[in-house]
This record gives C-alpha cells, structure tokens and sequence, in this order.
C-alpha cells in the first residue's frame, strides 16, 4: 500500500511506515521489537490488554445519520452520537496518526464468496494486526485502484475527551454505518476489533436475504449441520466440538440461500481454568505460534503460560487461525441446518434439560436470549441467580430491530424443514445453592440423540408453565431428570420458582410485542 492510496481511501497523511498484510512471523518480529508483548516457551505470542480486559459497551455508539437512522434500533445498546461528534474525533484520530507507524490489514469477513466483504483493519500496534489476521480470512492485496468495502481504525493510545466529543468516557467504539466505518481508541482490547466487524455484518447482510448469527455450527460425517446459539458460560464451544464432528466456526455465521458460512478464519476462545483433559483441541491452540493469547499469566524464567491464574482478569482469551484446529470444515461453508439448538444455563434449576420448540417458540426463545448467571461468573453479583435476558443471542451486535433477525430465522426453519431444541445446561434438583449442574454426560447424551435424529421421533409432553414440548426418554439420561419438578425435593417450591422465571421471560418480552407477531408473542411461558 502507497501512501498516496492510504491518503486517498482514508485521508490519512504524514505516516512514517506502512506495514501492509504482513506475515505472522514478520507481525511477530514487528510486535516485539516494538515491546508490545512476549513469547512463550510453545509459541504463543502473549499480551496484556491493560485497564480494558474485556469490551468497552457503554463506550460504544452508533452515528445518527439520515441513511440509517430509520433502521437503527435505538436504546441502551444502539446509542447515539452525532456526526459532528464523530468527524471532530475521526479529524484528531487522523491528527494523532501523523508520524506514527501503521499496520494495515486487508482481509475477507465471509467464507461463501458471494456474501463476503472485504475488511481493511488499520492499527498503531503490531499485534493487533497479528490478531487481525489470526481472526479474519486473510486476502492479498487488495488492488491499488479498489477500497475495501469495510474499514476499521484503531488507535490505542488516542483518547477522547467526553466534554468536546460527546462521549462516555476516554474510550470511543463508534460505528458510522454511511461511512462504513468503526473508529476505535482508548482500548487495546482485541476483542471489539473482531465484533466490529461483526456488528457491520449484522447490520449490512439482512438487506441481502442473509441471517448473520451469533452462533457456533458444525457438521456431520453426511454433511449435516447444527446451529449452537448460548451465551457466555452455557457450553456453546465445548458441545460444538464434538467427536466425530468437524467445526464451520466457533461464533458468527451467515445463513444464505446456499447454507451456512463462517464469518471469520479464526476463534477467540475464553482459556481461564482451560483443562487439556476437558477441552483438549482449543488447549493445544494455547500452546502454538501464531495463536494470540491476552492477559494470560506468563512466567518469566520458564516461559509457561498459566491458563489458571486470573490475577489480571477472568476474561483471558486467545485468538488463533481455525487451521489450528485438526477437525475442521477447511472452506468454512456448509448445507442448510438441520437442527437448531438454543442453549441456556438456567442456575434457578426449573426449566428441563432439553425441549422441543415449534417454530414461533424458536422465534420467542431467540429474542429473549435467556440465561442466568450465578455468584463467581461475574463481579458484583450477589448469592443468587440472575436473569440475563440479550436478544438474538447478542444484542451489543446487532443494530436493527431484533423481530428482523427473528423474522428472519422463522423463515428459514420453516423453509428448510428444520428442528430446534432448547437445552438447559443448568441447574438440576433445585436452585443454584440448593440443586447440581447438570452433568455433562447428560447434555452430551442429549446432543447425541439430537445429531443423530433420536429425539425427533420421540414422543413429547408439553411442560405446564413453559409450554416447550419436552421428551419422554432420552438414552442416557434418568426419566426423573427430563422433568425438572420431579427432581425437587419440594414440588410447590419448584412451581414457585418456575412461575417466577416465567414472569422475567414475560416483562423481558414486553420490549418486542410491538414488532413480533401474536402467534410468536403467546409462544412464552404461561403466566
């Protein structure tokens, strides 16, 4: 890249040296003369983060301009800023850069070629480019005489100031959707490069009949493939490494009229307490060159890393090429799903290990994003269960109104003839404090039964107060187990509990009823 293009494309000037879509091993060699971070004894390239450990959501905003400002759903996820806010601070950012090195990134989000974009990630530091890279499908260059069609700038070390820029605080993620553009500053975290790219996705690829979902997906030896929709701590990464099985993608796909595609080239795996025995694949990613892992703990004579120590953060991640994982889908595409699955932990032990959800139940548990979340998952909570309700399974990502996503996948469960399962990896026997978790032979059990077509043609029996149609036997899981009020020991308690829960789903669901039809607004809990 010249810096005349660098000029043309993105006005940006008086740069020292461009460092354009180099090499891991050149990104290596550049990150660390530069001081950015250490290598440890098996590869990995190791960074710390500093005060942001994890993504910055009340810093980030979302431009109000004329082209998209109709279609934006506004609120505490989607806020606003203005474009004068957000010129004034893209002018000093370009300000800032002068006389500084860049690294410059031109890579593909999309594996199906009809569908992909191509992203432009420009940075100050090395190894956000090495993450770059690592994350997303790496391009050659693109020609001098074609912009990407995507551009993020992310620049650490600038910082705004609140009282002129009309922002939070020093830190700014700003999405300008008519620029097609992110500005970044203030954070090193790696994190919010790759769902920048990701919320741009969610917000460009409806409008081309394709659903981008917050999801993992593997396929079968006959090229079946299942959806895996949770949040964090509902076991979306260890189900969706099963054996016999081979991974699309770890967390974003695109569902087009041609199947499913990975978004990215890589996976950005959490890694605190990570056991070789439990998850032995993303284990071995820790330990290889080319894998970028933040704010794990290394030690300074042996250089071994310590995926136990959370002295920095809970939140370690690592970031590192698919190929780094053995069984793979190499071209990130697959066939239409066949099934379904909507994990959620639920830590008040009341709703059962595994349903079936008809198509407006999919849509309903879809937007409420449902699971709980319990003392030692996150700071500040108390002794018992919360309930975390985000839409589509990802709300800080998604800028349209949800019932479009949601539409969206009704639409394709019933064109293809799909089945969709909810299944609870919570709690069994009673709340967080008084039940157990859900053994993982259990849920394994389930999922087996599901791949395999077992639960489809067992017969159901729909639970009185969620109304999900749940199985009367599962091989390898205790009758008693598959309905959750036989596993208290007080069953009035339990009913307590249930119309409780059933109560959040229903105040949670008052936010959609405007745009989501009857048929999916009367497929919740009954109150």
């Amino acid at each position: 890249m010249s810096k005349a293009q660098l000029q043309r494309d993105h006005q940006i000037e008086n740069i020292k040296n461009i460092y354009w879509n180099l090499s891991i091993p050149t990104l290596y060699e550049e990150a660390l003369k530069r001081g950015e971070g250490q290598i440890a004894q098996s590869g990995p390239f190791i960074v710390k983060t500093g005060p942001h450990t994890g993504r910055s959501p009340n810093d980030k905003f979302v431009v109000e301009e004329a082209s998209s400002r109709d279609k934006i759903w506004w609120g505490p996820v989607n806020r606003p800023i203005s474009e004068t806010h957000f010129n004034c601070i893209h002018d000093e950012m370009l300000a800032y850069i002068q006389g500084h090195d860049l690294f410059v990134q031109d890579c593909y989000a999309g594996a199906d070629p009809q569908h992909r974009i191509t992203v432009r990630v420009i940075t100050e530091y090395a190894w956000h480019s090495l993450f770059t890279r690592c994350l997303l499908i790496p391009t050659p260059k693109l020609s001098p005489n074609r912009s990407p069609d995507f551009t993020i700038i992310n620049l650490p070390g600038f910082q705004a100031d609140p009282d002129r820029h009309g922002t939070n605080s020093e830190t700014v993620i700003l999405v300008n959707f008519k620029q097609n553009l992110v500005l970044i500053g203030g954070t090193r975290y790696a994190g919010e490069i790759k769902k920048s790219v990701f919320t741009y996705l969610n917000y460009l690829l409806p409008g081309k009949d394709v659903l981008p979902m917050h999801c993992s997906a593997n396929a079968g030896p006959d090229g079946d493939v299942a959806l895996f929709f949770g949040l964090s701590g509902t076991g979306k990464t260890t189900l969706s490494s099963a054996p016999g099985r081979k991974l699309i993608g770890d967390d974003e796909h695109g569902w087009s009229d041609r199947g499913v595609f990975n978004f990215e080239g890589g996976c950005y795996a959490k890694t605190i307490n990570l056991s070789k025995e439990v998850e032995p694949e993303i284990y071995a990613c820790t330990h290889k060159f080319g894998t970028v892992l933040e704010n794990v703990i290394l030690d300074p004579v042996t250089r071994q890393i310590d995926l136990d120590d959370d002295s920095l953060t809970e939140n370690t991640r690592a970031g590192y090429p698919i190929t780094h994982l053995d069984c793979i889908v190499p071209d990130g595409l697959g066939e239409h799903p066949k099934n379904v699955i909507m994990l959620t932990c639920d830590a008040f032990g009341v709703m059962p290990p595994v349903a079936k959800l008809t198509t407006e139940q999919a849509m309903y548990h879809f937007l409420s994003g449902y699971t709980a979340k319990v003392a030692g998952t996150e700071q500040g909570l108390g002794k018992h269960p919360e309930a975390t309700f985000s839409y589509c399974f990802g709300d800080p990502f998604m800028p349209l109104d949800p019932a479009v996503y949601a539409n969206m996948l009704g639409e394709k469960i019933n064109q293809h003839g799909v089945d969709c399962w909810l299944i609870n990896t919570g709690w069994s026997g009673g709340a967080y404090g008084e039940g157990a978790r859900m053994k993982i032979a259990y849920t394994r059990a389930i999922v087996d039964a599901v791949l395999q077509g077992k639960l489809a043609q067992t017969p159901t029996e729909p639970d009185p107060i969620f109304r999900i149609h749940v199985p009367t036997a599962c091989e390898g899981v205790p009758p008693q187990v598959l309905k959750p009020r036989n596993t208290w020991k007080d069953g009035a308690a339990y009913d307590v509990q249930a119309r409780q829960l059933a109560q959040m789903f229903a105040e949670n669901f008052e936010q959609f009823k405007a745009s989501a039809s009857e048929a999916v607004c009367t497929a919740g809990p009954k109150i």
